[in-house]
């Protein structure tokens, strides 16, 4: 497994880089937005560390950039534990945060929850789910609308498909959290609105056939109209 971190404090891609090398990874490390880029795409990693305060181009846009060309999970790193932070990097499209200070016995243990979402999604082996101009691929881990492929990271790939799998079901937001992130995960309800939220925008004019309704005080559900 290939892992890339871009940080611009020297000393914590060092402790990251030690630590995972020993756990059998192969690191790579950058220091800002515009050689983390490039370190993505020659080094092609399998998962992402990405602070959000980085010099020159942050955090923020090179997440926007690698979610342009790959669904490769990425965890944003940020120095301050607020909810808008949080917030932040999941509606950029992160699939997990870690706050700094932070324990590399956790950090390890966010990657290896996030890589084995990433590589086992939802009944992968179950074929495709269709519905009006919309294709969701399990095997192939891919979405298409109106017969298009469409560039989506692996956590809005897996609520779509679970939504979509069981149709005229409401979930809570606790159901979805545990459902598509684990039972193990540290984030809160928010997390979904946010999913949903950036869900709606790929997904906005597809059909007037089925949506994903909001279901007021309760949470979500994958409504198909009559």
């Amino acid at each position: 497994m290939k892992l890339l971190v871009i940080d611009d404090d020297v000393n914590i891609c060092e402790l990251i880089s030690l630590y995972f090398e020993k756990e059998g990874f192969e690191v790579k490390a950058a220091h800002d937005g515009a050689d983390g880029m490039i370190a993505f795409r020659t080094f092609d990693p399998d998962i992402v560390l990405l602070d959000i305060m980085l010099p020159g181009k942050d955090g923020g846009q090179v997440c926007r950039e690698i979610r342009k060309i790959s669904s490769r999970p990425v965890v944003m790193i940020t120095a301050r534990g607020d909810v808008f932070d949080r917030v932040l990097g999941l509606e950029l499209g992160a699939d997990d945060y870690i706050t700094k200070p932070f324990d590399m016995r956790e950090v390890h243990a966010r990657v290896k929850a996030v890589l084995r979402r990433y590589r086992n999604p939802p009944d992968a082996e179950g074929g495709i789910v269709r519905y009006d101009n919309l294709e969701i691929n399990r095997p192939a881990y891919e979405v298409k609308v109106g017969g298009r492929r469409i560039a989506i990271p692996s956590k809005e790939f897996e609520l779509l498909d679970f939504l979509a799998s069981n149709p005229d079901r409401t979930f809570t937001r606790d159901q979805l959290l545990d459902k598509i992130w684990g039972f193990d995960y540290l984030g809160d309800s928010r997390t979904v609105d946010v999913h949903v939220k950036r869900l709606r925008s790929r997904l906005q004019g597809a059909s007037d056939k089925w949506s994903i309704k909001t279901v007021w005080g309760v949470g979500y559900k994958f409504e198909v109209l009559e």
